[in-house]
């Protein structure tokens, strides 16, 4: 498989990890936005979120709750934001699913 996510998930490409489970892998984003910027990634591959099913209920609530846990972690009790995108539209650009956490600044809306 070419997807870049799926390589990090099987090793073939490194990555800052912040934590890895049997479901989620956690680790920094290359060019962040924030000083926290950090993206939380099924194992599993799911193109996008039009492609999840019913028994990825569990599995994307993981995903949820890792990105809250990692966010106290790394200092952003105070606040962060949670982004997926989906497809083009959306500002997709890797298709695996995958959340950002970015914290520790002000976040504005509309987010420009």
């Amino acid at each position: 498989m070419d997807c870049l996510f799926c390589k990090i998930v099987n090793g073939d490409i490194p990555a800052r990890k912040l934590y890895e489970d049997d479901r989620v892998v956690a680790f920094h984003d290359i060019a962040p936005q924030a000083p926290v910027h950090f993206l939380v990634i099924p194992k599993k591959h799911i193109a996008t979120l039009n492609d999840m099913d019913e028994d990825d209920r569990a599995l994307l609530g993981h995903v949820v709750y890792t990105a809250q846990r990692l966010a106290r972690e790394q200092g952003c009790e105070e606040g962060f934001r949670v982004v997926m995108n989906c497809n083009e539209q959306g500002g997709q650009t890797v298709y695996h699913i995958h959340m950002h956490v970015l914290g520790q600044r002000q976040m504005h809306w509309p987010p420009g």
